[in-house]
């Protein structure tokens, strides 16, 4: 089975040498492994080149600077800019990938073997987190069982192609999973320790500040279609999370603020309305059994195509 990584990156000088000997060891290997230089200014064209040089597989893409870095949006045309200029019908999975992670080495290998074994799964991933800078512990970043995850969402290209690829706003590695469920994919994380990862950047932290991360999220969600009440709910369990009650507020208060400034949303409202269902069910059975249940039904929407 083939598999195609496609990295957007800038300035990543400070991680990606510990991303880059990580996907170097996997025990598969990409076929090929796009690495769309966003513009960067320090030293990550030389790294890039270094192991460019010395592996046939990775192959470098450079775009203009900019000026700044961008996420949600800017971070998916970065990814298409890559994506675009290669012949995906030659890979059986494609993965959008970050270049501030460090992998476990069977990370591929056991992925591929997951989605070989169930054809229902259309993304998936392994567990996020990172590393506490006063004790050095593993804390994880609590990513849903039901999510695969932003910083590195492995698809079964066929699925891919079936959602649209990913729309490109802040919730894009939200949207894309309930987009699974709703035509009958399954989307799916675990945590097992050989599908493990550090992540050198956590998750929402931004570029300035986790606050700003955590307000971005808060957005994304209002933008996703997402209720005040679960909102409220979801906000609430990040603040039992590091950081402690800061973080969930946050992410409440960019809900909340987007919400009462009447940003605009997004506007497939039958998606909306599917996730709003779900998110109901979540909220009333918990989130494991209302994915079970949803997983059942959506069985049919699946066979009818498959």
């Amino acid at each position: 089975m083939s598999y195609l990584l496609v990295s957007p990156c800038r300035n990543e000088a400070d991680f990606m040498k510990l991303t880059l000997d990580s996907v170097v060891a996997q025990t598969v290997q990409p076929d090929l492994w796009v690495i769309v230089d966003d513009g960067s200014t320090d030293d990550t064209p030389a790294i890039l080149k270094e192991y460019a040089d010395k592996h046939p597989f990775i192959q470098i893409i450079t775009r203009e600077n900019r000026g700044h870095r961008s996420v949600g949006p800017g971070v998916i045309e970065a990814f298409y800019h890559g994506y675009d200029q290669v012949d995906v019908s030659q890979f059986d999975y494609v993965c959008k990938f970050d270049l501030d992670l460090d992998l476990p080495p069977r990370y591929f290998e056991i992925l591929i073997e997951r989605m070989e074994q169930n054809p229902r799964i259309g993304t998936c991933s392994g567990k996020a987190y990172f590393k506490d800078k006063k004790t050095d512990r593993l804390i994880s970043e609590k990513c849903g069982d039901e999510m695969s995850v932003g910083m590195t969402k492995f698809y079964r290209r066929s699925c891919f192609e079936d959602i649209g690829g990913f729309v490109r706003q802040v919730m894009w590695d939200g949207i894309d999973c309930h987009k699974c469920r709703q035509l009958g994919w399954i989307a799916v994380s675990w945590d097992e320790p050989e599908l493990q990862f550090i992540h050198l950047r956590p998750m929402g932290s931004s570029q300035q500040g986790i606050m700003t991360g955590r307000m971005r999220h808060g957005f994304g969600q209002y933008f996703m279609g997402t209720s005040l009440l679960y909102m409220t709910a979801s906000s609430v369990f990040r603040m039992l999370h590091p950081p402690y009650f800061i973080g969930g507020f946050a992410m409440w208060w960019g809900y909340a603020k987007s919400l009462l400034q009447r940003k605009p949303r997004f506007d497939d409202t039958e998606l909306v309305s599917f996730i709003n269902d779900y998110q109901t069910q979540c909220l009333l059975k918990g989130k494991t059994q209302a994915t079970e249940n949803l997983n059942i039904v959506q069985q049919q929407v699946w066979d009818e195509k498959h």
